[in-house]
């Protein structure tokens, strides 16, 4: 029978071993001690055989977070070996220790992850699939691979909300939204009945997939079975992301004006909806508004999303001003995010003297998205020498070892019919062995989803969809400033 551990006992454990553990502001850097002496260190000496299996899960879970020290985790498994030795003193681990071990181990910056050693621990104790807290936090740990995780999840007698979510956000992270939102259905049929987060996470992937139809069935069930769920931040704030996303901002105004409460994040949300559309005087409007009728003071992820809708609707002088005045209106101190959006901004129109300028001002260090900006204006506008400029600074931050770096420099270059350049950038592409990794674009039909990328000479349909582009194009008819295109040059 498993001890029962007040809470109460667990969180004052928890903040008088915290506070030993803080880095020092006078030495913030300073060496990490052995397990024995962290023991020690902590009030816990490792030959005192009552040591209290709560202080130890206690120090587990401060150590396996990493937040001190990326070395911290090996630290919680080293001392998970300790307390599982035979010889050893202190007590053995119990249901409890084994989720902070395995949130070491995936947070541990070493290879091969023991991961799967502490997985087949579990198996070899029967602590899974048994236990509710065990279970899940293997399930964090095969995160970042689906698969291992779907294998997890389908060993589960039973599965609950929480399971089904990790796994969906699992899919959904590696690009499998189609495999994400098959389990999501798959939830009904086993008489699971999802809470917000799973909501949120299966409304989340339909916006990412360009899923409208499962996203509005969702949004149908949530008004028939669970209509306070609408109030969540969470939940309204993903079906407004959801409606902008697939094309509907109609909708995602419906949804957003029928919330009883809207925070920051809420109001976030609702401006990047209208930036995503374009519309410049909406989202910022939106920032005025959020004082008047909810109190709530923007924040910096808003001003982005206004900053970003001045940059899609080419209204550069209201960026410009948003930016200069953003300190003073809302008290909120530009980011490096917010002057790589304006760089963009400035680029998207031209003006690449300026977005220089900018740049050599910029409070901070900028990094590959504002010179990734940068180079992808000057191709626009045939700027060769700006264009090397912002090539060696990427190269300076190790964007260079994806091929779009390179193939935007070669593809400048052509341009300007310096084809010797051209070659040898092309063939620095080769010898680095550097790949792109291509964009896709994802369609939803009668409830399927289709993706395809630029040219894709692999698709199933691709015939079918080279006719209808045909059928298009004679359609719509060339202009007269395109008299000479044809559908080859279309295709």
């Amino acid at each position: 029978m498993r001890p029962y551990i007040p809470k109460t006992t667990f969180a004052f454990c928890h903040s008088l071993l915290s506070s030993r553990f803080r880095p020092s502001a006078a030495c913030p850097t300073a060496p990490l001690l052995p397990v024995q002496a962290l023991l020690t260190t902590a009030g816990l000496s490792p030959h005192r055989p009552e040591l209290s299996l709560v202080s130890l899960n206690s120090l587990l879970r401060i150590l396996s977070r990493g937040a001190s020290s990326p070395a911290h985790p090996l630290l919680a498994l080293r001392l998970l070996l300790l307390m599982l030795s035979p010889s050893s003193p202190l007590p053995s681990p119990d249901h409890l220790s084994f989720p902070f071990a395995l949130s070491a181990a995936a947070a541990a910056p070493v290879a091969p992850s023991p991961g799967p050693q502490l997985h087949a621990l579990l198996v070899k104790n029967a602590l899974f699939p048994s236990d509710h807290y065990v279970t899940t936090a293997l399930l964090q740990l095969h995160a970042p691979r689906p698969d291992d995780a779907r294998r997890v999840f389908d060993e589960l007698p039973r599965r609950e909300a929480i399971h089904y979510d990790l796994v969906i956000g699992a899919y959904a992270r590696a690009g499998m939204t189609a495999e994400g939102l098959a389990l999501f259905r798959a939830m009904f049929l086993d008489g699971v009945d999802p809470d917000a987060v799973v909501l949120t996470t299966a409304i989340a992937a339909c916006a990412q997939s360009g899923a409208l139809e499962c996203g509005e069935w969702t949004h149908r069930y949530v008004e028939t079975n669970a209509p306070g769920l609408l109030a969540d931040a969470f939940v309204g704030s993903a079906l407004v992301s959801m409606y902008a996303k697939c094309g509907c901002l109609q909708e995602a105004v419906r949804v957003f004006e029928g919330m009883p409460e809207r925070n920051e994040y809420v109001w976030g949300t609702m401006v990047g909806a209208f930036a995503v559309h374009g519309m410049a005087r909406e989202a910022v409007a939106c920032l005025e508004r959020m004082a008047g009728e909810d109190g709530v003071r923007p924040d910096g992820v808003a001003v982005l999303g206004a900053l970003s809708a001045c940059a899609h609707a080419g209204k550069v002088e209201d960026g410009l001003i948003l930016l200069r005045d953003m300190r003073r209106r809302y008290g909120v101190a530009p980011g490096h995010e917010h002057y790589s959006c304006t760089v963009d901004m400035l680029c998207r129109v031209g003006r690449l003297e300026e977005a220089v300028e900018l740049i050599g001002v910029m409070p901070m260090t900028p990094l590959a998205s504002v010179w990734g900006s940068l180079l992808a204006g000057c191709r626009m506008y045939g700027n060769v020498e700006l264009a090397e400029v912002a090539a060696n600074e990427l190269e300076k931050l190790g964007a260079g070892a994806d091929q779009g770096v390179h193939v935007q420099l070669s593809n400048i270059y052509l341009d300007a019919n310096r084809k010797d350049d051209a070659r040898r950038v092309r063939k620095l592409i080769g010898s680095r062995g550097l790949k792109k990794v291509p964009a896709y674009c994802a369609v939803e039909v009668d409830g399927e989803l289709s993706s395809f990328v630029a040219d894709d000479q692999a698709h199933p349909q691709r015939f079918e969809i080279w006719d209808v582009l045909g059928l298009l194009a004679e359609q719509m008819g060339p202009s007269p400033e395109e008299e000479g295109t044809t559908l080859v040059t279309l295709l």
